[in-house]
């Protein structure tokens, strides 16, 4: 019986410790959480707020161009060990340039492709017929038969300036439309991983993603500077280095492409050397540097222009050479240090211009119109 009232006695000690120390109070918060207040507060921003000038350009590049960006699919036959030929998709961006339906687009966008298609910012879908290809570049331009097609403005890349103000539309992801700012990073030649050299490259940290290649890269007014075409990063997504073609490259390939179907690549018709002061001195130049004239291509741009190769045999170092030639040391103004710097400039031009090539032959310094060949071996 004593033992049956000490139980009693601790089970209701117990109980007690447990209703005020945890069921109470487990009680009371769940009141609390369960309650219906009859009016909440919150606080809520004032209507009407303007947007900032920032803003509004932003809104206004926007607007102006985003009809003119379109979304790329290209269907390419692949082979798979077990089912043979198999078709793979692949998407990017293009630009409408004229009213025509001609769109420019990045070469690797649609090489190799079977079959293209276009989807306009309206999601109406056309078939695409790829027009001409510039793979040097990275550059292609298909067309399409739409109506009422607003092309875009092609700007000026020639006086970009490290930290101008940038935007990229393009169609990442799939996700057709998108806008992204940044500034211009630098200007500077890059290689892509085939191997295609960019002269002059944009690089950006605009975020430039998979499927925003072969879109456009605008200014602060809406004018396209370049077409965005390599990102550099581990992960494939953007880390804030992306890279564009710049729009006079393109400009300067653009007719070529659309009336022949290829680009026909200018060229001065000569075989160089270049020169720097310690060659200079030793050779008795007027000049510590430019390009020497080795060879005048027989029939070539520069061999019908009257410029001269060397005639009087000689070494440098242990390579037999020849002296005496013309030594180039501009072309319509711009000077010419070496024959990278002379392969930009032909990159600005195309077969059939005429260039102002200054030389010295001998003390002598002459300028001398030139009308550019097309390219086979020699530039």
């Amino acid at each position: 019986m004593r033992f049956l009232r000490t139980f009693i006695f601790a089970a209701v000690i117990a109980s007690a410790f447990f209703y005020f120390t945890t069921y109470r109070h487990g009680l009371r918060e769940s009141s609390n959480w369960i309650s219906h207040p009859q009016h909440v507060e919150i606080t809520e921003a004032a209507g009407g707020e303007s947007l900032d000038a920032e803003e509004q350009n932003n809104i206004s590049v926007y607007r102006k161009n985003i009809g003119a960006v379109v979304n790329i699919t290209s269907r390419v036959m692949t082979f798979d060990f077990f089912y043979g030929l198999v078709p793979q998709e692949g998407q990017g961006s293009g630009f409408v340039i004229d009213k025509e339906g001609h769109i420019l687009t990045n070469y690797h966008v649609i090489a190799d492709a079977r079959q293209v298609e276009v989807t306009l910012h309206n999601r109406k879908k056309y078939k695409a017929t790829i027009v001409g290809t510039d793979k040097s570049h990275d550059l292609a331009i298909v067309q399409i038969k739409a109506p009422d097609l607003q092309p875009m403005v092609l700007g000026d890349s020639t006086n970009l300036q490290v930290g101008q103000k940038v935007y990229a539309i393009g169609n990442p992801f799939g996700l057709a439309g998108t806008l992204t700012r940044g500034i211009v990073s630098s200007i500077r030649q890059v290689q892509e991983p085939d191997g295609l050299v960019i002269d002059e490259a944009i690089q950006t940290d605009a975020a430039i993603n998979p499927g925003n290649s072969g879109g456009p890269l605008l200014n602060g007014h809406g004018e396209v500077i370049g077409i965005n075409t390599m990102i550099a990063s581990n992960s494939g997504q953007s880390a804030g280095i992306g890279f564009a073609i710049p729009i006079n490259t393109a400009k300067a390939v653009v007719n070529d492409l659309v009336t022949l179907g290829r680009v026909r690549r200018p060229a001065l018709g000569v075989r160089t050397i270049p020169i720097d002061p310690e060659v200079a001195n030793e050779l008795g130049l007027a000049a510590d540097y430019g390009l020497l004239i080795v060879q005048a291509v027989e029939g070539g741009s520069a061999d019908r222009a009257g410029l001269h190769g060397g005639s009087e045999r000689a070494y440098l170092g242990n390579t037999p050479i020849m002296i005496g030639g013309d030594l180039i040391i501009a072309i319509n103004g711009e000077k010419v240090e070496s024959q990278q710097t002379l392969a930009q400039v032909m990159n600005r031009h195309r077969a059939g211009d005429t260039v102002k090539v200054t030389i010295f032959r001998g003390k002598k310094k002459i300028e001398v119109p030139v009308v550019l060949g097309e390219a086979r071996d020699q530039v």
